[in-house]
């Protein structure tokens, strides 16, 4: 379940994975997403563009059999075809995905989905689309990814989100996630925070509110 409940975190992962390492290189993507599950992180998203499909439906079902048992979710960056096939609970929209709305009338209720946005109206799209939550970014400086939004804006896209979850995207740390939530937000996605972290426990205790 998404909503606002809860504190929403979501591990994604940084992308590395490549066809020639793809064996030996998968089981510290496997070591993060047991860590995130045994600290109670809401999401883990597999965004890794560089290898092939067979690969990535491999990645995502074992990813689904790791996190079993566990409340964290699956979810696939892009591919909703992946997501469906490997048993995952979600689909990640890119700004060159298909849109929400073609998704869940491809997909109906099968698959959760999120969505990223950079703009107003890009969130306003997403929730006009019917999507589960959208990542709104980057909120605070991050290397290649062009102007950070800042803590303003992102607390005006969720003052107009309402109810919709919103989670926050771009130089989060362990230092300024709260700020994040202060100003609004549902929660967080993050990439280098989580890998940051070789023990549940640690990671359980820096997401405590």
């Amino acid at each position: 379940m998404i909503g606002r409940q809860n504190l929403i975190t979501c591990l994604i992962s940084d992308g590395t994975l490549s066809t020639e390492a793809f064996s030996s290189g998968k089981s510290h993507l496997f070591e993060k997403i047991q860590i995130a599950a045994s600290a109670g992180v809401s999401i883990v998203q597999i965004r890794e563009k560089k290898i092939t499909t067979q690969m990535l439906f491999e990645l995502a079902a074992e990813a689904v059999n790791l996190v079993k048992g566990s409340d964290t979710l699956v979810f696939v960056n892009d591919r909703a075809d992946v997501a469906a096939a490997a048993g995952a609970d979600g689909v990640h929209l890119t700004t060159t995905s298909p849109r929400a709305d073609e998704v869940r009338r491809a997909f109906g209720e099968l698959l959760k989905i999120g969505v990223s946005t950079h703009s107003f109206d890009e969130l306003m799209r997403a929730i006009g689309d019917g999507a589960d939550f959208a990542v709104f970014g980057p909120v605070f400086p991050t290397p290649g990814k062009g102007p950070a939004a800042g803590i303003e804006t992102l607390e005006a896209v969720c003052r107009s989100a309402g109810r919709f979850p919103v989670l926050a995207l771009g130089g989060i740390g362990k230092d300024n996630w709260r700020r994040t939530v202060s100003a609004g937000a549902a929660g967080f996605a993050a990439i280098r925070f989580f890998t940051n972290f070789d023990d549940g426990a640690d990671l359980a205790d820096a997401l405590r509110i």
